[in-house]
């Protein structure tokens, strides 16, 4: 699969990341650019139905960060 169907064919980040688990959030956290752990893909699949992405895209990252930062 190419990374165009990749993209499209995993859930949206927006549906999985609010309810990971505090955990997952701080593996995936901890290695952003790396592949995601077997645990957390599992946790993933299981919340979106079976679709995990193998590592976050450059938008994906993005937009774990601003989920992180302090609003004012």
């Amino acid at each position: 699969m190419d990374n165009a169907q990749d993209a499209a064919a995993r859930a949206e980040i927006e549906r999985w990341w609010p309810h990971l688990s505090i955990e997952a959030k701080h593996r995936l956290l901890a290695r952003l650019e790396a592949d995601l752990d077997a645990e957390t893909v599992a946790e993933i699949m299981s919340l979106t139905g079976g679709t995990a992405p193998d590592r976050l895209s450059l938008a994906e990252r993005q937009f774990v960060i601003t989920q992180i930062e302090a609003v004012d």
